[in-house]
C-alpha cells in the first residue's frame, strides 16, 4: 500500500476540542453531573418504596378473611383517612425535597457560572500563546524556508555500486551513498522495471540510513541475474548508478550463459557445450487485422536444436525494425518451443510490421507479418480516430513539448483541431491543456510543477465529435536537463575524483550575468519558443528568467512572464499578434537583483514554417499474392517533415473508400492485405505532417486481386505408354501450378542410363502432353525429364523419370490408362478421370476397371465388380478425411492389361468455400447452368462437359464466360439434353462441379422459360369483392406491377362496361389496384364479373363467378349493410341488448346507445308493456341497463329497448326464455358458486338439517347433494330444498346410517363448485343430542294449555250492561283454567260467574257491570307441559257519558307460563 503525504498545512494545523478547558472546569461539571444522576436515582426508588407499601397493605386487606359488612364499612374507613394522612405527608415532604433541591442548584449553577468564567479567560490566554507561538513558528519556517534555498544541492552520489558474482542460495548486497538537499527520493530497478517489495514477499530488503542506501537480496537464484540500478531524485536534478549481479551454480556445464549489458567486462562462461542452433519456424503468425482496445498475442512454435534447457538463443521482438521492449501494453514470452508476443490493450500505435528474430552464433532467423488496427468505435458516431504515437520533447522544470500523428479520415469529416490532456502521475485528474483545438501535431505544454512527473494524451476533433483519447504518453518529470551539465570531475591523486557543480568555482558572484545566445528555437502561427544559454557567471543562488517582448518599431518593451518566474532556459511564448514583428530578449534573477537584458533577437513573426505537404505522385498497383496488392508510389515534390503515409482503397463500382493502412508509413512502397479475391480495387495515397493530410493522390489503374505471374511449377507423372524398339510414347501431367499464366508447351530432355549429359528432345515447345521420342537404341535404358514454359518463362524441371527400357510391345493385353484426374472431391466421393491407353494389344478395349486403397495400405480394392466402357467413374462411401490412391486397368479380349502409375493421394474431404453448379434461366426466357470460381488465374480457363466428355456441339450449347461467371446456355432444350453436366476450372486447386439435369427439373425449367418468353402480369390478388359501410360493392384486383402504359377493362356477363356513375372504375397504377365501385347492387346484377390487364407483351385476367347462393349472400350482405347504414342516420343501437351477472347476483341488460340527443326518448318494455324503472337511463353516457334482481320464471318474456326522435327509432329485443334463461341461471350458479359458505350445521325438531348459505338460491339452479359420494334423491327421510339466501338438506329422524361426509354441488355448466361436511363422530353426536332436545321441546309445546283464540285485549262497556268474555281452550291432558283481576284470583258470585264446557270452551260473565269491574282481567290455563296466560283490559263508563276513544281491540296475545312454574 503507497504512503501519502501529509499536506504542509495540515502538518501546521491543530485541531482543538473540549480538552482546551482547564482541569478545574472539568472537575466541576464532572461533579455536578454526578450528583444530578444520585438525586434522579434516590427519587426513584422512594417512590417505587411507597408503591410497593401501598400494594402489600391492600394485599394484606383483601386477603384477611371475610368480615361482616358494618366492619368492613368501618376498616375501609379508617384505611381511607390513613392512606388520606400518607399522602399529604408525601406532598408535604415532596415540596420541601423540591425547595432543597432547587436552591442547591441554583447555588450550583452559580458556581459552574464562575468556573466556566475562569475556563475561558484561561482558554483566551492559552490561545492568545498559540497565535504567538504561530507567529512565531511561520516566521522561523520562512527563514528555514530561505536557508533550505541557500543549501538547496541535486542529488550527488558520493559512493557507486559495484558489481557482485555470487553462488546460488547466498545473499547479495549492494549498497551506495547519496547526498543532496531536500532529501532524495532512491528508486532501485532491476533491468530497467522498478523493483516492488510487496510482489515477492521476503525477496527483497531495502533501507535507507542516513544516506546509505542498501538493496539486499535474498537467497538469489538465476532469475536474479540482471543489472540492478539505483535512481535518487530531487526537485533539483536526478542521477544513477548500477551493477551488475551474477548468480552461478556450483556445476559449471549447466550454467546458463547471461549477455548483460554492463558498464564493466564481466567474466563469462568458461564452459559452453553449444553454440550453434538449428531453429526451424514450425507454426507462423500470419497478417493480422483487429480493432483498438481488443487483446493479441502474436505466437510462434519453434524447433530449436539442440534443446537445451539452460541454454536458449536469444529471441528479439522488433516492429518496423524498432525493437521492442516489455511495457504494461506488451509482454514476452520465449520457452517450450514457442516465442509470443501479447498486447494486452491494442491502439493504433501497435499497427505495423512485426519482425521475430532468434539469434545465436549459427546466425538468425526470423519471420515477419503486418499487424493491421483499426478504429474503434467513435463516442460519437461521425467522430474521428484516435491520434497516435504520442511523444514527449524537451522537457524542463515548467514546460514540454509534445508531439502526435493524426488519424486517418478516409470515411469522416476532417480533423478541425486537437485537445492535449495531462494527468500527474499517481492520480486520476485528468486536466485539459488548451482551450481552443490545436490545428497542428505539436503543442508546447505550460505550467508544469517543477519535479513533477506527468503523462499526456491527444484527443482529435471534427466536426461530428470528439474521437476517444490516444494511449497516453510515457511519463516524463518536469526537471531541466542542463542543471547536469552544470557538474564537473575533478581528479585528484591516484583514482580518487570529485565531483562539484561549476557554481562552486566562480567565486562570491551576487547578481547573475544576462543570458546568451537568445534565439527561436521554434516558431509556428500560434507560438514562438524561445531558448538561451544560461549566463555565466550565474551565481550560487537559485536563479529565474524574465521574458521581455517589443513589437519591432515601437521602443516599448513588455514583460511576457509578470506573473510567473521562469526557472527552465527554455519557454514558450503565446498571444501574438497575426502579422506582426517581434524582437525578445531576457533577463536573469536571483533573490539579490536582475541581470541587465540579454541581446534582443533578430526579428521575428509567428507564422507556420511547415506547410501541408503536397499530394503524392504516380500510384502503380500490382499483383501479389489472392488476398493483396503492392502499393508504390511517387514521393511528393515537397516531403520536409513528413510523418508518413496513408493509402486508401476502393471497389470498383462502389465508390467507398476504406483506409489501407491506420498508422502514418514511412516508406512509399506498401502492401495491402485482406482484400477480395478476383475482386477489381483502385488505390490513392496521400501524405501527412505535423499540420495536416495532403490532397489525394491521383487513383491507381484498376486492378483485379490474383497471385502474381511467375514460372510455372515441374510437370510430374511421367508415364511410358508405347514402345515399339526404336521410339518411345511419353505421357506426363500438367504442373500443379502454372504460375498464373497459360502454359505455352513443354520441354523435354532425355539420357541414357548411367550418363551424367542430358540431351534436348525437342527445341520448340510441345503443346500436347504425349509425345513421341524417337532415334532411340534397342534395348538401351532411357530417363526423362521435362520442364513447362509460360509467358514468365521456363520453370524447374521434373525429377528423372524411372528407367525405361526400349523394347518392342508384343503382348496382347492393352497397356497403361493414363492421366489420372480427379475432380468433384467431397467428403464422400469424388469422380476420377482417366484416357485410354496408347497401346490397346490385339483387339479394341472393351472396358476398364478401377482400383483404390488407402495410402501406406497393402490391398487394392476394386470399385466396380463389371468392366465399364466410360473413362469416368463416380467413387462413393469413401471416409471422410482419409487419402487414398487410384489406379487403372484396361481390358480386352485377351484379359486385364497393365495397370496405370498410381495416382498422387487424394485427400477425400470437401474444400472449404466449394461451390455447385446452379441452374436457372434469364430474363429472356434461356435455360442455362451457372458455376462461379473466386480463385481464377490469368491462366485458368472453364471446360464444360456431358457426361464428362469435352461439349462442342455449338448448335444446342452456348459458353459464356466473363470474369470468374461461366454459364453453359441451352439454345433449343428437349428431353435429349437430360444427363450430367460437369465443369473444371484449369490452374486451380481441383476446383469442379457437377449437375444431374433430370426430367423432372428440365420442365421446371423449360416452364419458367416459357413463362418468361409468354409473360403473364403476376397478381397479388385476385378478382374479388367487398362491401361497404353504405352497401356499395366494390370489385377489385391488384397486380404486381404496372407500368404507365398498361391497359384493363371491365366484363360484366361477356359485356364491357365504361367508367360512369352506376360503374365507377379507375386504377392507380403505382399500387397496381384496379377496382369498380357498384353504389346500387340488386338482382339485376348476377352474373360473372372479368377484368382483362395487358401491359406490353405481358397480359393477364381474373373472374369471379357471382350466381346462386354466392350472389345470393352477397346481395343480402349488401342490403344489410345498406340498411344499416340508414339506421345509423338517426338514433340507433350502438350494441343491441345484451346480459350479464352482477356479482350480486343479479341480472343485468345492457346495451349501448349512439346518436342522440336530448329529445331522443329511451323506453324498457316487457311483452310490449312498459317496464317502470325507478331511475331514467342517461343517454349521453351511452349505455343503458336494467337490472333484474332474484331472476325466476316470473320474468321469463320478450325485453325490448327503444330509441325514438323526430330522425327516426331504432328497437333491441332480447327474449329472455328457453336457452337465454337457462344460461342466466347457468352465469347465476357460477357467481353463487364462488361465493357459497361451508356448510352448516342446523338442528330442528324434525332431524339434522346440512345448509349452505349464498348469494341467491333458487331451485332452478343445477344442484346435488352426496352422502359417501353417493347422490342423494330427495325423499321423506331425506327432504332437498331451499330458500333464497340458502340451499338446505334435512335429515328427518336421523339414525346412525346417516353419519357420513356430505358435499353439496352446485354446476354452472363449466365448472362444480362443491362444499363438504363430515357429519360423523363427536359432530353426529352433538347434533344428534340437539335435536332430541328440540323434538322434545316441541312436543310439549304442542300439548300445552293455550288459548285458541276468542279473547280480545280491549273491552269498552256502559255501566249496567253484562260483559261475557268467552275463548277456547286447548291441552293435552286437558287444562287447568283460573280467572285473575288486577293479578288476584277472582271470588265466584252471582255478578261473576266462569263457566268451563267440555274442557275446551271457557267463559266469564260479569252482570251489572259499574265502575268498579273496570282493569285487567287475566285467564292462565296451564297443564303439566306449561300453558299461557291471557290479559284483557275493561273499561266501564256511565250512562250518558262519551264513549271513550280507544283504539280498535285486537286479539288478545298470549304469555307463556313455563312448565316448571305450572308443576
Amino acid at each position: 500500500m503507497s504512503l501519502v503525504a501529509v499536506p504542509f498545512y495540515q502538518k501546521r494545523h491543530k485541531h482543538f476540542d473540549q480538552s482546551y478547558r482547564n482541569i478545574q472546569t472539568r472537575y466541576l461539571l464532572d461533579e455536578y453531573a454526578k450528583k444530578k444522576r444520585a438525586s434522579t436515582q434516590s427519587s426513584s426508588q422512594k417512590s417505587f418504596t411507597q408503591k410497593s407499601s401501598s400494594q402489600r397493605a391492600s394485599s394484606q386487606t383483601s386477603s384477611g378473611g371475610t368480615v361482616c359488612r358494618l366492619c368492613a364499612k368501618r376498616v375501609s374507613t379508617s384505611s381511607e383517612e390513613e392512606e388520606h394522612e400518607k399522602k399529604r405527608r408525601y406532598h408535604s415532604l415532596l415540596a420541601s425535597y423540591g425547595e432543597a433541591k432547587r436552591e442547591r442548584f441554583l447555588s450550583e449553577l452559580a458556581q459552574s457560572e464562575e468556573n466556566v468564567h475562569l475556563a475561558r479567560s484561561l482558554a483566551q490566554e492559552k490561545l492568545d500563546k498559540y497565535a504567538l507561538q504561530q507567529m512565531v513558528e511561520d516566521k522561523l519556517a520562512w527563514e528555514r524556508h530561505t536557508f533550505e534555498e541557500r543549501i538547496n544541492r541535486a542529488p550527488e552520489i558520493l559512493v557507486r555500486l559495484r558489481s557482485h558474482t555470487v553462488w546460488e542460495k547466498m545473499s547479495v548486497k549492494l549498497c551506495f551513498t547519496v547526498q543532496g538537499f531536500p532529501t532524495p527520493v532512491v528508486q532501485w530497478y532491476k533491468d530497467g522495471s522498478l523493483i516492488c517489495q510487496a510482489g515477492e514477499p521476503g525477496k527483497y530488503r531495502i533501507e535507507s540510513k542516513y544516506g546509505v542506501h542498501t538493496l539486499e537480496i535474498n537467497r538469489a537464484n538465476f532469475d536474479d541475474t540482471a543489472t540492478y540500478t539505483a535512481v535518487a531524485t530531487n526537485v533539483h536534478g536526478q542521477v544513477s548508478t548500477n551493477a551488475a549481479v551474477v548468480v552461478r551454480r556450483f556445476r559449471g556445464d549447466e550454467e546458463p550463459f547471461y549477455s548483460v549489458g554492463l558498464p564493466i567486462g564481466l567474466p563469462l562462461s568458461s564452459v559452453i557445450p553449444y553454440t550453434h542452433f538449428d531453429v526451424q519456424f514450425l507454426e507462423k503468425f500470419g497478417v493480422t487485422f483487429r480493432r483498438e482496445g481488443e487483446t493479441l498475442t502474436l505466437k510462434c512454435t519453434l524447433l530449436v536444436t539442440p534443446d537445451l534447457k539452460r541454454v536458449q538463443p536469444r529471441a528479439e521482438w522488433y516492429r518496423d525494425n524498432v525493437l521492442l521492449k516489455e511495457s504494461k501494453w506488451t509482454k514476452m514470452f520465449f520457452g517450450e518451443g514457442q516465442a509470443s508476443l501479447s498486447f494486452s490493450h491494442l491502439n493504433k500505435d501497435d499497427e505495423g510490421l512485426y519482425t521475430l528474430r532468434i539469434i545465436s552464433r549459427g546466425g538468425v532467423s526470423d519471420h515477419s507479418a503486418f499487424l493491421f488496427v483499426r478504429d474503434a468505435d467513435p463516442l460519437v458516431t461521425g467522430a474521428p480516430g484516435a491520434p497516435m504515437d504520442l511523444k514527449c520533447h524537451d522537457a524542463n522544470r515548467d514546460y514540454v513539448i509534445v508531439t502526435w500523428k493524426p488519424p486517418n479520415t478516409t470515411t469522416e469529416s476532417p480533423v478541425i483541431g486537437y485537445f492535449i490532456d495531462r494527468c500527474e502521475v499517481g492520480t486520476d485528474n485528468w486536466v485539459q491543456c488548451n482551450d481552443a483545438p490545436v490545428k497542428i501535431c505539436k503543442y508546447p505544454v505550460t505550467g508544469l510543477f517543477e519535479g513533477r512527473s506527468y503523462i499526456f494524451r491527444v484527443r482529435a476533433v471534427n466536426n461530428a465529435g470528439i474521437s476517444r483519447p490516444s494511449r497516453v504518453s510515457e511519463a516524463v518529470a518536469a526537471l531541466d536537463p542542463v542543471d547536469l551539465k552544470r557538474l564537473q570531475a575533478i581528479h585528484l591523486e591516484g583514482d580518487k575524483e570529485i565531483v562539484m557543480y561549476h557554481d562552486d568555482l566562480e567565486g562570491d558572484v551576487q547578481i547573475p550575468a544576462p543570458p546568451t545566445n537568445v534565439h527561436a528555437s521554434e516558431i509556428s502561427k500560434t507560438y514562438v519558443v524561445l531558448s538561451w544559454d544560461p549566463p555565466a557567471p550565474r551565481g550560487k543562488e537559485p536563479l529565474m528568467y524574465f521574458i521581455e517582448k517589443s513589437v519591432v518599431g515601437s521602443g516599448s518593451w513588455q514583460r511576457v512572464n509578470a506573473q510567473m518566474a521562469v526557472r527552465s532556459p527554455r519557454y514558450a511564448v503565446f498571444d501574438l499578434a497575426d502579422g506582426k514583428t517581434y524582437v525578445f530578449r531576457v533577463l536573469s534573477a536571483n533573490k539579490h537583483g536582475l541581470s541587465d537584458p540579454s541581446e534582443i533577437t533578430s526579428p521575428i513573426q509567428a507564422q507556420d514554417t511547415i506547410v501541408i505537404p503536397s499530394a503524392p505522385g504516380r500510384v502503380l498497383a500490382s499483383r501479389n499474392t489472392k488476398t493483396s496488392v503492392v502499393v508504390q508510389w511517387d514521393r511528393p515534390k515537397h516531403e520536409e517533415d513528413l510523418l508518413g503515409y496513408y493509402v486508401d482503397c476502393c471497389m470498383v463500382g462502389t465508390n467507398n473508400w476504406e483506409p489501407c493502412n491506420h498508422k502514418p508509413i514511412d516508406y512509399n512502397r506498401f502492401v495491402v492485405h485482406g482484400l477480395t479475391t478476383g475482386e477489381q480495387y483502385i488505390f490513392r495515397v496521400k501524405a501527412v505532417n505535423a499540420v495536416g493530410t495532403s490532397e489525394n493522390s491521383q487513383e491507381s489503374d484498376i486492378i483485379k486481386v490474383q497471385a502474381a505471374l511467375t514460372v510455372p511449377s515441374h510437370p510430374y507423372g511421367i508415364t511410358l505408354l508405347n514402345c515399339d524398339g526404336h521410339s518411345m510414347t511419353l505421357g506426363w501431367k500438367v504442373p500443379k501450378f502454372s504460375g498464373g499464366a497459360a502454359i505455352l508447351g513443354y520441354f523435354i530432355d532425355k539420357r541414357e542410363a548411367h550418363h551424367k549429359n542430358w540431351h534436348e528432345v525437342n527445341s520448340s515447345p510441345v503443346k500436347e502432353r504425349i509425345f513421341m521420342v524417337d532415334g532411340l537404341t534397342e534395348g538401351s535404358l532411357y530417363e526423362f525429364k521435362i520442364a513447362a514454359t509460360n509467358l514468365v518463362g521456363i520453370g524447374q524441371p521434373s525429377d528423372p523419370s524411372e528407367h525405361f527400357k526400349c523394347e518392342a510391345w508384343t503382348m496382347p493385353e492393352p497397356g497403361p490408362p493414363y492421366d489420372l484426374t480427379f475432380c468433384e472431391v467431397r467428403n464422400t466421393s469424388l469422380v476420377m478421370l482417366w484416357k485410354a491407353p496408347v497401346y490397346s494389344g490385339n483387339s479394341p478395349i472393351s472396358g476398364y476397371f478401377v482400383d483404390y486403397k488407402e495410402e501406406d495400405t497393402g490391398e487394392w480394392i476394386t470399385v466396380n465388380e463389371k468392366t465399364i466402357a466410360n473413362r469416368y467413374l463416380k467413387v462413393c462411401d469413401l471416409h471422410q478425411g482419409k487419402t487414398y490412391v487410384f489406379r487403372v486397368r484396361a481390358v480386352n479380349a485377351s484379359g486385364v492389361g497393365r495397370p496405370s502409375d498410381t495416382s498422387e493421394p487424394v485427400l477425400v474431404e470437401a474444400r472449404p468455400g466449394t461451390k455447385e453448379i446452379s441452374a436457372g434461366v434469364d430474363e429472356e426466357g434461356n435455360i442455362y447452368l451457372s458455376f462461379d470460381c473466386q480463385e481464377m488465374t490469368d491462366a485458368s480457363h472453364f471446360t464444360w462437359c456431358k457426361s464428362y466428355e469435352d461439349i462442342t456441339d455449338t448448335e444446342k450449347f452456348k459458353i459464356d464466360t466473363v470474369g470468374d461467371h461461366s454459364k453453359l446456355y441451352f439454345k433449343n432444350p428437349d428431353k435429349m439434353d437430360v444427363g450430367t453436366y460437369s465443369v473444371s476450372v484449369s490452374d486451380t486447386d481441383g476446383v469442379s462441379s457437377s449437375f444431374a439435369l433430370d426430367e423432372e427439373e428440365l420442365e421446371r425449367l423449360m416452364a419458367l422459360s416459357n413463362e418468361i418468353k409468354n409473360p403473364t402480369i403476376p397478381l397479388k390478388s385476385e378478382l374479388a369483392y367487398e362491401i361497404f359501410d353504405k352497401g356499395q360493392v366494390r370489385f377489385w384486383l391488384q397486380a404486381e406491377h404496372l407500368s404507365p402504359d398498361a391497359s384493363y377493362r371491365f366484363i360484366i356477363n361477356d359485356r364491357e362496361v365504361s367508367n360512369s356513375e352506376t360503374h365507377r372504375i379507375k386504377c392507380d397504377k403505382s399500387t397496381g389496384i384496379i377496382e369498380m365501385v357498384m353504389d346500387r347492387f340488386t338482382i339485376e346484377n348476377e352474373g360473372t364479373y372479368t377484368v382483362q390487364i395487358h401491359d406490353g407483351k405481358a397480359k393477364n385476367q381474373s373472374s369471379l363467378v357471382l350466381i346462386g347462393d354466392a350472389f345470393k349472400a352477397a346481395l343480402e350482405e349488401a342490403e344489410f349493410y345498406r340498411k344499416e347504414f340508414l339506421r345509423k342516420q338517426g338514433p340507433h343501437f350502438a350494441e343491441y341488448l345484451h346480459w350479464d351477472v352482477t356479482e350480486e347476483c343479479e341480472v343485468r341488460l345492457l346495451c349501448k346507445v349512439a346518436n342522440t340527443k336530448k329529445e331522443t326518448v329511451f323506453k324498457w318494455l316487457k311483452d310490449d308493456i312498459l317496464y317502470e324503472t325507478e331511475t331514467l337511463p342517461d343517454l349521453e353516457k351511452g349505455v343503458c341497463e336494467l337490472l333484474i334482481p332474484k331472476l325466476s320464471k316470473k320474468d321469463q318474456g320478450e325485453y325490448k329497448a327503444t330509441l325514438k326522435d323526430e330522425r327516426g327509432q331504432d328497437v333491441s329485443v332480447l327474449e329472455i326464455a328457453g336457452k337465454v334463461y337457462d344460461d342466466m341461471i347457468l352465469a347465476m350458479s357460477r357467481v353463487c358458486g364462488a361465493s357459497a359458505s361451508p356448510l352448516k350445521i342446523l338442528c330442528t325438531p324434525d332431524g339434522i338439517r346440512l345448509q349452505c348459505f349464498m348469494k341467491y338460491f333458487t331451485e332452478e339452479m343445477k344442484v346435488n347433494w352426496y352422502q359417501r359420494d353417493a347422490k342423494i334423491a330427495s325423499s321423506e327421510h331425506m327432504r332437498i330444498g331451499g330458500s333464497e339466501e340458502m340451499a338446505w338438506l334435512q335429515i328427518c329422524e336421523p339414525t346412525e346410517k346417516d353419519k357420513g361426509k356430505y358435499t353439496f354441488e352446485i354446476f354452472d355448466g363449466k365448472d362444480k363448485h362443491q362444499r363438504t361436511l363430515d357429519l360423523s363422530g363427536q359432530a353426529f353426536d352433538d347434533a344428534y343430542a340437539e335435536f332430541q332436545q328440540l323434538k322434545a321441546a316441541a312436543f310439549a309445546e304442542k300439548n300445552r294449555g293455550k288459548v285458541i283464540g276468542g279473547l280480545p285485549d280491549v273491552v269498552t262497556i256502559m255501566e249496567g250492561k253484562t260483559l261475557n268474555l268467552t275463548c277456547t281452550v286447548f291441552g293435552n291432558p286437558d287444562p287447568e283454567v283460573v280467572w285473575f283481576k288486577n293479578d288476584r284470583d277472582i271470588e265466584l258470585s252471582e255478578h261473576f260467574t266462569v263457566k268451563v264446557e267440555q274442557a275446551k270452551y271457557v267463559s266469564m260473565t260479569i252482570k251489572g257491570v259499574t265502575s268498579e269491574d273496570s282493569g285487567k282481567y287475566s285467564l292462565n290455563v296451564k297443564n303439566k307441559y306449561g300453558g299461557e296466560k291471557i290479559d284483557v283490559t275493561v273499561s266501564v263508563y256511565k250512562h250518558g257519558e262519551k264513549i271513550p276513544e280507544v283504539t280498535p281491540p285486537q286479539q288478545a296475545k298470549p304469555k307463556l307460563i313455563p312448565a316448571s312454574t305450572s308443576a
